[in-house]
């Protein structure tokens, strides 16, 4: 069976050190047809150096410092595959997350993304913060860009990502998403490592609850109708359960 081009966007800022096992990582999938494209936020690291040489598959795009919505939006529109991964520079995947999930796209073509739960993990320097995590290995279903896999006709109905939010954008795409009523599978397995270490972006933001707050507020009113009532959005979908979880 011919099997669609995946495009695997990396939105990398001063993330140097990190590219080299994430574009090995994504290699590690064994899926094929694949291409790789980092996008260079505006590094003052050697990224520019050493990006556009670690493998055949990679496209090296830059840009100047916008954020990772824009990172991420300039890699959907120079993306040629039918299906859209992404991967922070600083992230990893299991192996076997693009046929588990791809998978799941080509057996349901209704289907708009397929998500998957994600595990924390803690790197030297690096402080998890306080959740209230499902399992012992701190694992939560995932509302993380990179723990999900999409058609590019997702983004045609919901848009890019918000260009003026650097924080919680991947909340605001999520909801977004579940106001336009895509077709979302949450599944069972681990689909993304998020990696804590000790220059992640959110470490130091003092107004990340506010502009957490923000998105929710901003989601509400795009939902409120006429009686003031904001309407509800519709549940996550479980593979496992083929019914609407409790979040």
């Amino acid at each position: 069976m011919n099997r669609p081009l995946v495009s695997v966007v990396i939105p990398s800022y001063n993330a140097a050190r990190f590219l080299s096992e994430a574009v090995a990582n994504v290699l590690a999938q064994h899926y094929e047809p694949l291409e790789i494209l980092v996008v260079d936020d505006g590094s003052t690291d050697s990224t520019p150096e050493v990006a556009p040489g670690l493998a055949p598959e990679v496209r090296y795009l830059r840009q100047e410092n916008r954020g990772p919505s824009a990172a991420r939006n300039l890699g959907l529109r120079e993306a040629r595959g039918e299906i859209i991964a992404f991967l922070d520079a600083d992230d990893l995947w299991p192996v076997g997350k693009l046929d588990l999930q791809v998978g799941r796209l080509l057996k349901d073509p209704a289907l708009d993304l397929v998500s998957g739960r994600v595990r924390y993990v803690e790197l030297p320097g690096g402080r998890i913060p306080d959740l209230r995590f499902e399992t012992s290995d701190r694992e939560l279903p995932g509302i993380l860009i990179g723990s999900a896999v999409y058609r590019r006709r997702a983004f045609d109905v919901v848009g890019g990502f918000d260009e003026s939010l650097r924080y919680s954008e991947d909340h605001d795409w999520f909801l977004r998403a579940r106001e336009a009523d895509l077709k979302i599978l949450l599944v069972a397995e681990v689909t993304l490592f998020y990696r804590h270490h000790d220059s992640n972006m959110t470490r130091h933001v003092p107004q990340r609850n506010a502009i957490q707050a923000l998105v929710i507020h901003k989601s509400l009113q795009r939902r409120r109708r006429k009686d003031g009532v904001a309407r509800n959005l519709p549940g996550w979908y479980s593979y496992d359960e083929k019914r609407p979880s409790d979040e």
